[in-house]
């Protein structure tokens, strides 16, 4: 299938399908049921890529902002989760670029914090892989190693917000507020 970019506003069930990466029958299946936002023309099913993007893709069932982490410090997947929470996020955190890249698959989300140093994927390419999926993603880089190689390779691809470790709750909610997210502020 072509790139995202190359997706018609009105797509065919089995373009649907290969857009949401599921089964042809569960695209018929979801909009019989009026689950998917579609209309009908010339007696064959139109799915509508924008509304699918906006109501389908973007939010889980409460509507909330979804943040993906992608951190292997336990301490800083605790801080995250407390401060994610508070703010009223629907979070996923994992600790491998493997975890990061098979949820990014399934579900888009709307702000990344990516931690440059995996146990599995260089940083700079678990932001291009993301990148590639998502373009308009916000990816907020964290690392302990401002000055790295992997760094530079992010930056020369374009303007990235860097925050460095060791990162605390109000630097969390200053980024977060100035991506134009709520943040957590005391209740």
């Amino acid at each position: 299938m072509a790139e995202d970019e190359d997706v018609p506003e009105l797509m065919t069930v089995k373009e649907t399908s290969e857009y949401l990466r599921i089964p042809l029958p569960t695209v018929y299946y979801l909009v019989q049921r009026g689950q998917l936002p579609a209309i009908q023309i010339g007696g064959r099913w139109r799915i509508k890529r924008s509304r699918l993007d906006s109501e389908i893709l973007k939010k889980d069932e409460s509507g909330q902002p979804t943040v993906l982490v992608v951190d292997d410090d336990p301490g800083l997947q605790a801080l995250f989760k407390q401060f994610l929470k508070k703010a009223g996020f629907g979070r996923i955190v994992v600790g491998t670029g493997a975890e990061a890249i098979s949820y990014a698959e399934r579900q888009r989300f709307d702000l990344v914090f990516l931690d440059l140093k995996l146990p599995d994927i260089p940083g700079d390419e678990l932001y291009a892989k993301l990148k590639k999926l998502y373009p308009d993603l916000p990816i907020v880089i964290i690392t302990g190693h401002p000055d790295s190689d992997i760094l530079t390779k992010i930056l020369a691809s374009g303007p990235v917000t860097v925050i460095k470790k060791p990162i605390e709750y109000e630097q969390l909610n200053r980024t977060v507020k100035i991506l134009g997210h709520k943040g957590a502020d005391a209740a």
